[in-house]
């Protein structure tokens, strides 16, 4: 995935870039891993508790904020505007996508680029029926996020990446436990352990085999920087 998401994005060492929604830093510890920036990757989560989690390394900055607040300008990255950002199954935390979205596009710089990586409307994960249920009712349409990219100025694109996993059924099922969705958090113990038996009982097989399918959503900012831009050395009237 941080191979992936470097890919699409274009990254370069010299870049100003930020992991929106980064919780523990697990896939910017990979890309800068990968990348090797000139600045550090800006990290940024509202929790203060997933922050602490990051490796203390020169490559990676914590900013505690929400989207909103650098959308808004609540809160100013050190290090901007950006030429390469990415939110990772984060937009679907964000209440107005539309304005949120477009705050973020204006922090790009020329030629910036802005990429949503999220799962597709529906999935075929191997949950309990009431969870996908609750899933496909709240999991928006990438369709619909790429609108908001496009409406915010920026050149979009959506194209879809799919993986088989591979799973022993007793660890999936202490994923499930451990509620390692945030989609699970809105379940109790009594709940998630019934679902835990609906799971057993229509996958009785050792392992399970299921696709992962994630949606990238890449909007890029086609703004020509004012130093490129052609100069009218011959000054006449207009």
């Amino acid at each position: 995935m941080a191979s992936r998401i470097a890919e699409v994005l274009e990254i370069r060492p010299s870049d100003r870039t930020a992991d929106i929604g980064c919780g523990t830093g697990l896939f910017a510890r990979e890309v800068a891993d990968l990348v090797h920036p000139q600045l550090p990757l800006q990290c940024v989560d509202p929790s203060a508790a997933m922050l602490k989690q990051l490796d203390a390394s020169a490559s990676l900055l914590p900013v505690q904020a929400s989207a909103e607040d650098l959308a808004e300008q609540r809160v100013r990255l050190p290090h901007g505007p950006l030429d390469a950002v990415w939110m990772k199954e984060a937009v679907h935390h964000v209440a107005d996508r539309a304005a949120t979205l477009a705050g973020l596009a204006e922090l790009l710089a020329p030629g910036g680029r802005l990429l949503i990586v999220m799962l597709p409307a529906t999935i075929e994960y191997p949950l309990f029926s009431e969870a996908l249920k609750r899933y496909e009712a709240l999991q928006p349409d990438p369709a619909g996020i790429a609108e908001h990219l496009t409406a915010a100025g920026l050149r979009t694109s959506l194209t879809y990446v799919e993986h088989q996993l591979t799973l022993n059924t007793e660890r999936y099922l202490a994923m499930v436990r451990a509620r390692y969705m945030s989609l699970l958090s809105m379940f109790n113990d009594e709940e998630i352990e019934a679902g835990i038996e609906e799971i057993r009982a229509h996958h009785p097989e050792p392992e399970l085999r299921f696709p992962d399918r994630f949606a990238f959503i890449l909007g890029r900012r086609d703004d020509v920087p004012p130093s490129s831009a052609p100069s009218d050395a011959s000054g006449g009237a207009g």
